[in-house]
């Protein structure tokens, strides 16, 4: 590889432009009377960093080392020139099912940088295929990169840009779609893409990692080979999150896209179904059923594509103290519906009342939901909740705060007017809403390593 497309810049390009080293190279770096020999590997970075090499040792691993000017470094031995031919693809095996791997960045499609250690968008969909090739052995894989971004810096628009690649890639004849997804917003973009590809004819699966593929304790392999299985072998066609069952690596969860949410900062089974059961579990190439899902696979049925979100739509949770001015602002801001978090069952403050009320009467849908993840609203019990109703307040069920706010920002692309936005909003969809809510579906909570 030359360097143009390496990574280095600064004072790490001069040194190896001077002595004419590429990115394979075996090279000699000498600083402080202590050298060090590897193989060059290109830079994966964020930022502009110039100072940093990175090297592959003898015994396998990376290591970035710091120059400066008076280090010296240079070639010993030349690396293996790269076919300029383009590279032959993968054969199709006959027997394997088809399975497009979309990737969008976050921790299961990462490297390190080694100055900072930070974790960073880098890996392309075929290096998630090339680095486990034990995928091979399930499918025949179509690998495509959508985006490169950590989940924090997913926008509605992506959400509409990967909607339009698995409409893609369905049209193409896959057996299922698994979606490379950093995991903080993994949950966001899983109720995205259950209200934009309505009727599915295949799996759906979106999957991530808590522990990036460097180290020991990596949840990527399993969680990517597991994606594939369920993708291509689930007699279903609905939005999924597949992530680990619990903290070992025995088996996975497949989660309704809209159900689901991140519980932990880090544990590997941070994912868990809220007001639901997991739909799968995937335990080697073993895909066992847990709960009947929304659709059956079905490759005759024809999806139908409706990926426009609307983004002046906000999320406000209640708290103590909360002045009205608050929901003012999202009025005098063009907002365009606003789910309240609530307490309890469905409350918010009196002192809310009339700031609400004149949302709604500007023409912005308001809904309620709770800060109670488990159970559902009932805002017919308490006066509060029932002035709340008076005024035209939207009782949100058991949805998620969250799969609330998306569901609201996808209804508002797709209807006219208020009436008609609150009516479809008011409907189950994608799974998002069970009329029956049962006691036993509280999970009372992740208990330790």
């Amino acid at each position: 590889m030359s360097l143009d497309s390496s990574g280095y810049n600064g004072l790490v390009l001069e040194k190896l432009s001077s002595s004419n080293i590429k990115v394979g190279d075996t090279i000699s770096i000498k600083k402080n009377e202590e050298e060090n020999v590897g193989v060059l590997m290109p830079r994966s970075q964020v930022g502009s960093d110039q100072f940093h090499v990175i090297i592959k040792l003898e015994s396998g691993y990376n290591i970035g080392i710091k120059l400066d000017q008076g280090t010296e470094v240079f070639r010993i031995k030349a690396g293996k020139k790269k076919r300029t031919a383009p590279a032959e693809k993968d054969p199709i095996v006959k027997g394997l099912p088809t399975a497009s791997i979309l990737s969008t960045g976050g921790t299961i499609a990462s490297k390190v940088d080694y100055r900072t250690g930070a974790v960073n968008p880098a890996l392309s969909a075929q290096d998630l295929y090339d680095t486990v090739p034990e995928l091979r052995k399930y499918a025949n894989v179509r690998a495509k990169v959508i985006m490169s971004v950590l989940s924090e810096n997913i926008q509605p628009a992506d959400w509409t840009k990967i909607a339009r690649s698995v409409a893609s890639e369905i049209k193409n004849g896959t057996d299922g779609v698994v979606i490379a997804h950093g995991t903080d917003t993994l949950g966001f973009t899983s109720a995205a893409l259950s209200f934009a590809l309505q009727n599915l004819p295949v799996p759906v699966v979106l999957v991530g990692s808590q522990r990036s593929s460097d180290r020991p304790s990596s949840d990527a392999a399993m969680n990517l080979i597991g994606a594939i299985n369920l993708a291509t072998k689930a007699d279903a066609a609905e939005v999924f999150i597949l992530m680990h069952a619990e903290t070992g690596d025995s088996y996975l969860h497949a989660h309704r896209g809209t159900r689901a949410r991140k519980l932990h900062t880090s544990r590997r089974d941070a994912f868990q179904s809220v007001n639901d059961y997991p739909l799968f579990s995937v335990t080697g190439e073993d895909v066992k059923e847990l709960r009947v899902p929304l659709l059956r696979r079905d490759t005759e049925r024809k999806l139908t594509l409706k990926p426009n979100f609307e983004e002046k739509v906000a999320l406000v949770k209640t708290n103590p103290g909360i002045e009205g001015t608050i929901i003012e602002h999202f009025v005098d801001t063009g907002c365009k519906g606003i789910v309240i978090e609530g307490t309890g069952l469905g409350h918010a403050p009196d002192r809310l009342q009339p700031s609400i009320k004149k949302a709604i009467d500007a023409g912005i849908v308001v809904a309620m939901s709770s800060q109670c993840l488990f159970g559902r609203i009932d805002m017919n019990v308490y006066r509060s909740g029932v002035e709340l109703l008076d005024i035209g307040v939207v009782p949100c069920e058991d949805m998620l705060p969250e799969t609330a706010l998306i569901k609201l920002m996808w209804v508002l692309a797709n209807t006219k007017d208020q009436e008609a936005a609150k009516e479809l909003f008011s409907k189950p969809l994608a799974g998002e809403i069970d009329m029956r809510s049962e006691e036993s579906q509280y999970v009372s909570g992740l208990g330790g390593d």
